[in-house]
């Protein structure tokens, strides 16, 4: 079985292009999201790769770490990382986890528990490794996404959504569909009207069950 909103991820073993450490002493008291891809030197992942290192400024203002996965190895990563960089204009300064054993793969449910890969592997034998995970700092995972090969994945999303999981996160609210920071936040049924007043201030009564107000700073 593999993880579920809010199970800790395992403190697994990482061996990566700028070294090895446990899962848990990388994430540290950050967010962090792990990305994982198929096979290195394959046009959608360098694509992907590369945005995600555009977006370097971004993920550091919200005391973010990022890390990649692939099933190849640390000197196949290194060499990868010049071309990403090179098509995306961008330093690639995250680690990428050389999986070659699919250990990481399997422990997080993205491939079967018998899963190999052949001499001469493809990105197809390892398919269902395209995954976004969001843990947050108490290690446990807040969101999970899983794309198909043909779809390249939408950072403006990922970005959105860990906006989405910072603003709520412990917090008694919800965000809407489409939600932006700034806007809105829907209060949790948690909290009567009353409740409601007194910890965030006013509250528009869209319906008895959707009351929204400003997001909290």
């Amino acid at each position: 079985m593999g993880l579920r909103i809010n199970d800790v991820v395992p403190n697994l073993d990482l061996v990566t292009d700028q070294g090895s450490f446990k899962f848990h002493d990388f994430i540290g008291d950050n967010w962090t999201i792990l990305f994982s891809h198929p096979k290195d030197f394959t046009p959608v992942c360098t694509t992907e790769f590369g945005a995600v290192a555009q977006l370097a400024a971004e993920w550091e203002k919200r005391n973010t770490k990022v890390i990649g996965l692939s099933v190849d190895g640390v000197e196949e990563h290194k060499e990868w990382k010049c071309d990403i960089e090179k098509f995306a204009g961008a330093k690639a300064t995250f680690p990428i986890i050389a999986d070659e054993d699919c250990a990481v793969s399997k422990a997080l449910d993205m491939l079967p528990a018998n899963a190999y890969l052949p001499d001469g592997r493809t990105a197809a034998d390892s398919a269902s490794v395209r995954v976004v995970f969001i843990f947050s700092p108490d290690k446990k995972l807040q969101l999970s996404m899983t794309y198909p090969m043909s779809v390249g994945r939408n950072f403006a999303e990922v970005l959105r959504a860990l906006d989405a999981l910072q603003a709520t996160y412990g917090v008694p609210i919800a965000t809407p569909a489409n939600w932006v920071h700034g806007q809105d936040v829907i209060v949790a049924l948690s909290l009567n009207d009353e409740q409601a007043k007194a910890k965030f201030g006013s509250i528009d009564i869209k319906l008895p069950y959707l009351r929204t107000t400003k997001q909290p700073s």
